[in-house]
């Protein structure tokens, strides 16, 4: 039993113990972070509230984690866990500046989300849960909310340091009265501007360069103001973390595994009627299909989707069935039985999605959807394969194998060139005389920039029908397209590898 496993609560999740009144202890370490707060906050504003999940959050990311690593110290790398989210989220945050693909981006950004979060407060030490604990989301989660929002008068007791004979200085009148002086300037000048004009024409230039220049600094700056004080008291939590209080409930036990046996039973008994109709349909071919009035086609692309869904609820179900059953008796050995049975039935499930969606892109090519249900099939069979390891030794700790694994299946798929392969098999298709038709719209603007080397390869003459409904020439939509390329580059906030290259192509 590890330090981890001796440190959990009894029973509910932990909570932070509360005083009365709250002594802030403020060190010159919390002095300088107090400035350095406010710098990656407005670094934070004028990247990803500017201009979304782009190279600029990258450079935010390397930012929090140089904030973290002068404040912190070694505590970044004291752990095995900490020192692995903090490869995985560097490189999560790479590759929202190496690709171009707004799906990914999107899915990245929502995991950096999470991940960041988990893993600043496991450097805190304030926790009792250890990271493969699925309840450990909840314990910090709520020590994150803690952290942002019990903590507000560091930030204040930072700003606003005692001297030695216990007398305040002058910091905060002083910074309250330049953030004042300056609101009642960008509201008076305008109205007095308004009412005389001379006064107008001889402020105008200072007006339109004010405009021009510090607005939006202004806007961006107030922002990061209003932000700091929240970032600050998380900060200063993962240094000084408030100690848990632990609830006193009693160890639960298992339930009586005979309710999960006959749910096994009867949905195992309706896979082996689904696999027996399903076999009907893949070895008896085109003729068999005809003769129940479905197109080959039509069978092949109905239901991957469904199956892999399926899949998800069988391996809920199967896990919620070994860990939750008391393990005695003949209830017991027919729920392992029964898991067992259902993991070999979502194999062969996820085996015959698989078949159809090959069948599938056989006939209709690779699409971007398709390359992730395939990615997708891999993992969740890599999870049943889990799940059936645990159905033979109930003790082995499924989430401490799927949690890491899960994340190397998210990085391995961020490092394959999807749009690449999906746009290089239609072109391919295309050009061999496989398909005559090619949705150069859906590979020109729905993928990422990455699809331009492969249509560069088609007649630049051939005329095409543009996402605005004009008909212009290939040469002129990948120009077009080189160009967004170039605009985006042109800001190191919107700058990614995969614009770079694509602006450079057709030179």
């Amino acid at each position: 039993m590890n330090e981890h496993e001796k440190a959990l609560p009894a029973g509910g999740p932990a909570k932070p113990t509360q005083n009365a009144v709250k002594i802030y202890v403020i060190s010159s370490r919390e002095r300088l972070l107090l400035p350095l707060a406010f710098c990656f906050c407005l670094l934070l504003v004028n990247t990803l509230l500017w201009s979304g999940p782009t190279a600029g959050l990258t450079a935010a990311v390397c930012a929090w984690y140089g904030l973290l690593g002068l404040y912190l110290g070694r505590t970044l790398l004291n752990t095995w866990e900490s020192r692995v989210l903090l490869v995985v989220n560097l490189a999560l945050a790479a590759t929202l500046a190496l690709g171009s693909n707004w799906y990914f981006r999107a899915w990245n950004l929502l995991a950096l989300l999470a991940l960041l979060p988990v893993h600043a407060i496991g450097l805190s030490g304030g926790q009792f849960l250890p990271w493969w604990r699925p309840s450990m989301l909840w314990e910090r989660l709520c020590l994150l909310l803690w952290g942002l929002f019990g903590h507000l008068g560091a930030a204040l007791a930072a700003a606003w340091p005692q001297k030695k004979d216990g007398a305040p200085r002058r910091v905060l009148p002083l910074l309250l009265g330049a953030a004042g002086a300056l609101a009642l300037l960008a509201v008076l000048v305008p109205v007095l501007a308004s009412a005389d004009a001379l006064f107008a024409a001889a402020t105008a230039d200072l007006r339109a360069f004010v405009s021009l220049h510090f607005t939006d600094a202004v806007w961006k700056a107030l922002l990061a103001g209003v932000m700091t004080p929240f970032l600050f008291g998380l900060l200063y939590s993962l240094r000084r973390p408030t100690p848990l209080k632990r609830t006193g409930a009693a160890a639960r036990g298992g339930v009586d595994g005979l309710g999960f046996a006959i749910v096994l039973a009867a949905v195992a008994a309706l896979y082996l009627l689904f696999l027996g109709v399903q076999s009907a349909g893949l070895f008896g071919g085109a003729e068999y299909l005809a003769q129940k009035g479905l197109s080959y086609a039509e069978w092949a692309r109905s239901g991957f989707f469904q199956m892999v869904g399926v899949t998800v609820v069988n391996l809920t179900l199967l896990l919620a069935a070994v860990q939750w059953s008391r393990r005695e008796g003949g209830a017991w050995r027919a729920v392992r039985l029964l898991s067992a049975l259902l993991t070999v039935e979502s194999l062969l499930l996820l085996l015959s999605a698989a078949w159809r969606m090959t069948l599938y892109v056989d006939v209709y090519g690779l699409s971007f959807k398709r390359c992730m249900t395939y990615w997708g099939m891999g993992m969740m069979a890599a999870f049943l394969l889990a799940a059936a390891w645990k159905v033979w030794r109930p003790d082995f700790r499924f989430c401490r194998v799927v949690f890491p694994l899960a994340l190397a299946g998210w990085l391995v798929i961020n490092c394959v060139p999807v749009d690449y392969l999906v746009a290089k098999d239609q072109v391919d298709r295309h050009l061999s005389g496989e398909s005559a038709v090619l949705d150069v719209d859906y590979l020109l603007y729905d993928l990422s920039y990455d699809t331009l080397s492969q249509l560069e390869r088609l007649d630049g003459d051939t005329i095409f029908q543009s996402r605005d409904s004009a008909f212009r020439t290939l040469e002129s939509l990948l120009s077009q397209r080189r160009a967004d390329a170039r605009a985006e580059c042109a800001d190191w906030r919107t700058w990614s590898l995969s614009a770079w290259l694509a602006s450079r192509g057709g030179a």
